[in-house]
Order: C-alpha cells, then structure tokens, then sequence
C-alpha cells in the first residue's frame, strides 16, 4: 500500500509541478519584448523605407512639373528665341530650378517641337531602344510668335529600394522614368 499511494503521491506532484510550469510560463514576460520587436522590425522597416521612396518619387516628379513649366515660359514669352537658346542653354536654365536634385549633365533628356494642333501633339512617353529612352528623334524648335511648341522633359530616376514587392521601376534598367510635357502657344512677341 505504501508504494502505491507514493506513486499516487508523485503523480500528482508531477501534474503539479507541470501545471505550475505552464502557467508561470505564460506569466513570465522577460523576453517577450525582445521577441514581439524581432517580429515587428522587418516590416516596419520595410514599410517606412516604402514610404520614404514613394515621397522621393513623387517630390522629385513634382520638382521637374514646376521646373519644366517656369523654363518652358521663356519659350512662350520670346525670351529663349530673343536670347538665340539652344538645347544647351535651355538646359542651363531648366537645371537651375531643379535644386540639384538630378544629375542634369548626364540624364536629363529634353525634347522640344512644334505642332501643328494641340490635338495632334505628342504628350506621351517616348520609346524605349535597350531599356534606354531612346532620344534619337528629339529636337529643339523653339517656333516663332502664335506657334503651338510642346516641351518634354525626361529623366531616368533611380530607385533605392526595389525588395518587399514595391518596385516603382517601368523601366527594363530597374529606374522611373519621370517625364513632364508641356503644350502652349507661344506669345506674340517681338
């Protein structure tokens, strides 16, 4: 009888013992914090630098939008034909108003032309040739007073983060391409 009731004894110790365990385990909460970050700081990170490279897109399409129509008026007012502008000068002063957020020397790419009708000017993106714009057909034809001129900005923008499935690129090399059209009929001026 008394091995018996010693086995009972320890049994029940043992149930116990391993009730107690479990519940003074789910009580403890020393590492739960350094757990519950470990699970939380992938992501977060992941969604700030989103967030950061989403507003560096937007901020700088924005930029080339305002640079691209203050420089584009002085085709509209005469003052680039006046002043004999070239597509060099012309960029002189569009990379002047964009705060030396783009490389203007080397990616900034710019076309200018007259058209005939606004409805039959070219607004849209031009073509790609080895995952590059291809720039070959772009002029500079500045037009005289009452032309209707339409100015095209591009710039190949590069992207930091291209993991965690946001991947802002359209083009085959991995970078925006950020692009600002401007349509207007030129002033009449002397």
């Amino acid at each position: 009888m008394f091995g018996i009731s010693f086995r009972k004894e320890k049994v029940r110790g043992t149930r116990r013992s391993l009730q107690r365990l479990i519940i003074g385990f789910g009580r403890k909460s020393d590492g739960a914090a350094a757990v519950e970050f470990a699970l939380v700081v992938v992501p977060f990170f992941a969604l700030m630098f989103a967030i950061i490279e989403l507003a560096l897109v937007f901020w700088a399409g924005q930029v080339l939008e305002t640079a691209t129509q203050d420089a584009s008026r002085l085709i509209m007012t005469g003052q680039a034909q006046n002043k004999n502008f070239d597509q060099t000068r012309f960029r002189q002063e569009l990379c002047s108003r964009v705060l030396g957020l783009f490389n203007c020397n080397a990616g900034m790419l710019i076309d200018v032309r007259t058209s005939g009708a606004f409805a039959s000017a070219n607004l849209g993106k031009p073509a790609l040739k080895n995952g590059k714009v291809d720039d070959t057909g772009f002029q500079f034809q500045t037009g005289g007073p009452g032309d209707i001129v339409v100015v095209r900005v591009m710039y190949e923008w590069p992207l930091i983060m291209r993991t965690f499935g946001l991947d802002l690129a359209d083009m085959p090399s991995g970078k925006r391409l950020l692009m600002s059209a401007v349509a207007f009929r030129n002033e009449p001026y002397q």
